[in-house]
């Protein structure tokens, strides 16, 4: 019994959540296109220059922390610092997400 109601506990946390991610997603999708694509490429795979990296595909995880890194001034680029400055935790999360659900480059085995 005390598991089942663990499990509707945990059901009802997600079902809250859900939107809300749904939310973040959209709005991020929205800054990648006003923001993001001008330099990374519509979704984040058609770079502007061989130096830009491009975003679609990459980890989640390591998107969020390079964005927080460009934010605090430990990873150094000015036009990179100057985009994320403005933006929340919640924003980096969701744009480093959206990103990572992009397709990215194939591999070939």
């Amino acid at each position: 019994m005390n598991n089942l109601m663990m499990v509707a506990a945990m059901s009802a946390m997600l079902s809250q959540a859900l939107p809300a991610l749904a939310d973040d997603l959209e709005a991020a999708k929205q800054k990648a296109e006003q923001v993001c694509a001008a330099c990374h490429g519509a979704e984040g795979n058609k770079p502007l220059t061989p130096e830009t990296p491009k975003l679609a595909g990459q980890h989640g995880d390591y998107l969020e922390h390079a964005l927080l890194e460009y934010q605090s001034g430990a990873r150094q680029n000015p036009l990179m610092s100057g985009v994320v400055q403005p933006l929340s935790k919640r924003e980096i999360r969701a744009l480093a997400q959206y990103f990572a659900q992009r397709p990215g480059l194939g591999t070939r085995y």
